[in-house]
């Protein structure tokens, strides 16, 4: 440490002055945040006469911020959705049931209630359309789309660009510069503005399937050059190890090929999971509220306005854990192949 820190007279200067600014923020945070903070209370004036944080302002205001414009009194149904989509995510992401007999009957059994439970309609619920739909939840939908519909075609768009065939090659690359050329706001005001003129009269797709297709194929382009990344640090002699036991071209892919470069493609593939959960927040500009979004709507109340700070704190810590939980699954991932358990 002393080494490092104070290898000589300017250094060591810099390095008490920094320990100096450090042990100040630190001050002020612990008494902003923890010692002059208030915690709870229905009285704004309560907030305004402390000298710290008002943490009460979500205490007070969290049920808008984590369901968006859903009916108030249909909040329950949310709260249900959530912990089967969190159970239903968390048993898919256990090596130990990954079990076709016991994941596609959970997976239908999880968006079935999931929907039901949104949407309303029947048992008695009222029905609720997909534009009142926000907050958390509609993040988790966002996301979950993005990544289930666009992985698939990111390696289809990944194996299609080095493919043998012109055909396949070429509209492979022209798919993914194209979409990888426009911002997603773009993709986004085409799905929402643009695809409808094109369907037959009377015909139309519901807005949030067509904004999580939008959002998915934009992230399957950006994808699918991390995976080709990946396929293209795969040794030659495996192609010919492959061709040595007449393995068929899919074989050899889905067999051999594709679980290395998966391999190899890990760090990268997990950074942009996490970044198309950030980009979920885009949807703000077609009039649909996350989280974030409805955290910003909430926090034009006057009597609780002044507070934004700690309710996007608040927002900020949930984005924390969902991106730090997903890097924490795959450094696990990661122990597991080189540990030779999947």
């Amino acid at each position: 440490m002393k080494k490092n820190l104070f290898n000589s007279i300017p250094q060591g200067i810099l390095t008490v002055f920094v320990a100096a600014c450090l042990a100040r923020f630190a001050w002020f945070l612990l008494n902003w945040g923890v010692l002059d903070a208030v915690f709870y209370t229905d009285d704004p004036e309560v907030c305004r006469a402390a000298a710290g944080a008002c943490w009460a302002v979500i205490a007070e205001k969290h049920r808008p911020m984590l369901f968006g414009l859903y009916p108030y009194e249909e909040h329950w149904r949310l709260v249900i959705m959530m912990v089967i989509y969190l159970v239903t995510v968390v048993v898919s992401l256990m090596p130990r049931f990954w079990n076709l007999k016991l994941l596609v009957p959970l997976w239908i059994f999880a968006v079935v209630s999931i929907f039901t439970l949104l949407f309303g309609g029947v048992f008695g619920m009222p029905f609720v359309p997909s534009t009142d739909w926000g907050g958390l939840p509609l993040t988790m939908l966002l996301f979950s789309g993005t990544v289930l519909i666009g992985m698939p075609v990111a390696v289809l768009l990944a194996l299609g660009r080095r493919s043998p065939l012109p055909v396949a090659k070429g509209v492979s690359v022209v798919f993914i510069e194209a979409l990888r050329g426009v911002p997603l706001i773009t993709i986004l005001f085409v799905a929402v503005n643009v695809f409808p003129l094109f369907l037959p009269a009377g015909v139309e797709v519901n807005k949030l399937l067509r904004i999580t297709v939008g959002i998915a194929v934009f992230f399957a382009c950006y994808q699918a050059e991390v995976i080709r990344g990946g396929l293209q640090a795969i040794p030659k002699g495996q192609y010919e190890a492959a061709d040595s036991l007449n393995l068929s071209y899919w074989q050899t892919t889905r067999r051999i090929i594709l679980p290395q470069a998966l391999r190899i493609s890990l760090p990268a593939i997990t950074n942009h999971i996490i970044a198309a959960m950030k980009n979920t927040s885009f949807v703000i500009i077609i009039g649909l509220f996350d989280i974030l979004t409805a955290t910003t709507a909430v926090m034009q109340d006057p009597l609780w306005r002044r507070y934004y700070v700690e309710a996007y704190l608040f927002v900020a810590a949930i984005y924390l854990f969902f991106g730090y939980a997903l890097s924490l699954y795959a450094r696990q991932v990661e122990k597991w192949i080189n540990t030779g358990r999947i």
